[in-house]
């Protein structure tokens, strides 16, 4: 399945880690092509050209401590809807698509923790957030906008097909790669369902509560 809305393509920028962290931490290279467009990417440009916009490193945050999901007031489901309009709007990502990522993973509560570290509504890792200036990996509207741009430079590297973008957030740009595909992992194939079924649920149902609470 492409993502296929005529904006989807012309931006990309910056690097985020889901709970798999996988290759996010990868350099982020940043070019100009013949039209001007400003690109972003963790491939370094065969033109020559680019040069390193974000250095990436090797480090890992393993906290070994995780806090899951606790907030259930429905309320949550529309609590952040200017950040997200907001960011989806800047890095020309579907917001019904930064929706289903929230939901799969922290269920909008931004305290939610990973047993690897990744915090906040969209699972950032500490380390990814200071190399993209995230202030604050707790404040929801930073990690919406940390996470939307991780989103948006994986949509470019796969040229805009839904799961292999989705499934790189979970997995990991690189073990996409290699995989030539979705990893034969379990849980990134369990990621995938679970978030391509609620993008369409956000695409086809109106209100955002009831598209969140659907199948529950």
């Amino acid at each position: 399945m492409k993502l296929v809305a005529p904006f989807f393509f012309p931006l990309a920028l910056a690097a985020v880690a889901a709970l798999v962290v996988g290759d996010a931490r990868a350099d982020i290279y940043k070019y100009v092509d013949s039209a001007g467009v400003v690109h972003f990417t963790t491939t370094r440009p065969g033109n020559g050209q680019g040069h390193v916009y974000i250095k990436g490193d090797s480090r890992r945050s393993m906290t070994g401590v995780a806090v899951p999901p606790s907030d259930r007031d429905v309320a949550r489901f529309s609590r952040y809807d200017e950040h997200i309009r907001q960011a989806a709007a800047l890095y020309q990502i579907p917001e019904q698509l930064v929706r289903a990522i929230i939901k799969v993973e922290s269920d909008y509560d931004p305290r939610a923790v990973s047993v690897s570290g990744a915090r906040g509504l969209m699972q950032l890792m500490p380390d990814t957030a200071d190399r993209l200036q995230v202030r604050d990996i707790d404040d929801p509207r930073e990690n919406i906008f940390g996470g939307v741009r991780f989103l948006r430079i994986l949509a470019n590297s796969f040229n805009g097909d839904l799961e292999l973008t989705v499934a790189a957030y979970n997995a990991g740009e690189g073990e996409v790669m290699r995989s030539g595909g979705i990893p034969a992992i379990p849980e990134t194939r369990d990621y995938v369902t679970r978030v391509t079924r609620f993008y369409r649920r956000y695409r086809t149902i109106p209100d955002v509560t009831e598209a969140s609470l659907a199948g529950e």
